[in-house]
């Protein structure tokens, strides 16, 4: 007696009792013309994610996702966030890897509206 074909048979019937699981992540967003746009890889623009169910074609829609920072932004938030503090901030002036002076009040001003405009520049818009 063949064993292999009753096994195989057991085990196709189990596959088709399975449910599938055909679900779907996609992400939605509109661009600067307001075209919207999908795609199964998350944007680093603003988006919402949805769940889609293959086999019945009910979507769920997932919250709101944050938008991804970017490193520019990272760094032009944490610039802003310490030229904005009272510590001394130093300055390598001859490239030895060690501070030699410290930043002027003039130095400090515009580097503190150089990385403003870095923020606006490079970090998404808040969210209401």
């Amino acid at each position: 007696m063949n064993l292999a074909h009753p096994v195989a048979l057991a085990a196709l019937a189990l596959a088709l009792a399975a449910p599938a699981t055909a679900q779907q992540r996609v992400y939605q967003w509109k661009d600067a013309q307001g075209v919207t746009h999908y795609a199964d890889t998350a944007p680093k623009q603003n988006h919402q994610a949805r769940d889609i169910d293959a086999r019945t074609g009910t979507t769920t829609e997932t919250t709101a996702t944050k938008p991804q920072e970017s490193e520019q932004c990272r760094n032009a938030r944490s610039n802003l966030q310490r030229l904005q503090g009272n510590d001394a901030i130093g300055i390598d002036s001859n490239g030895d890897g060690k501070p030699d002076r410290n930043l002027t009040d003039a130095e400090r001003k515009s580097q503190t509206e150089l990385n403003q405009a870095g923020v606006k520049a490079f970090c998404p818009p808040a969210t209401p």
